[in-house]
């Protein structure tokens, strides 16, 4: 299962984090922290596969990683998840599995809902980055890794957006069309007798 996703970048400024168990806060950022300080150290030419911290587990976690231009995606799943699906990838080395992958296909659909995600995109559309995020894996389980997939959600995602976006502009549509109605003019002072009452303007435009 995995445990948590950290994206920071080459100064171990979080840019997303997702805890999938429950740490402390303080805790949380002694993790980011560690495993900063874990994964920044390693050559590009190294494994993606290193053991997780002290904070997160030791050898029981593995932390698998892949470090992209300004920014390094790190997942970190428990030690029954390495075991699963090894795959023989000539790009890296003969121990990655599909966690690899997984990064892989997150990456390239950030790159393609984005035209070359970079760190500001994930600053500036923090929402859009989770929703793609929850497409990929959600309560720590893999749901999808077909990029195709992924995309053609998150586009349905945004045709809701667009819809609702319609919606939210209907009072003011609502209003502009009372504004242009031709009601006929409430007379300002009705005298009955020697009463004379003086009718306030309550328009609102």
């Amino acid at each position: 299962m995995i445990k948590a996703i950290l994206i920071f970048n080459n100064h171990g400024k979080p840019r997303l984090i997702r805890f999938y168990q429950y740490f402390a806060e303080d805790m949380q950022q002694q993790i980011i922290r560690e495993t900063f300080h874990l994964v920044s150290k390693r050559d590009d030419n190294v494994c993606n596969f290193l053991e997780g911290g002290s904070l997160i587990g030791g050898s029981d976690y593995k932390l698998i990683y892949r470090h992209y231009a300004t920014l390094y995606f790190v997942f970190c799943v428990d030690s029954s998840e390495s075991e699963l699906g090894i795959l023989d990838l000539i790009q890296v080395c003969h121990c990655c599995s599909i966690f690899i992958i997984i990064i892989k296909v997150f990456v390239e659909t950030l790159d393609k809902c984005f035209e070359n995600v970079c760190e500001l995109d994930l600053i500036f559309h923090m929402d859009k980055v989770h929703y793609i995020l929850q497409e990929v894996v959600m309560g720590g389980m893999v749901l999808e890794t077909n990029m195709n997939e992924i995309v053609a959600q998150v586009e349905v995602q945004n045709r809701m957006e667009k819809s609702e976006g319609g919606l939210s502009a209907a009072p003011a549509r609502a209003v502009s069309a009372v504004k242009n109605m031709n009601l006929p003019e409430i007379p300002r002072n009705i005298n009955i007798g020697d009463i004379n009452i003086k009718v306030p303007n309550l328009s609102p435009f």
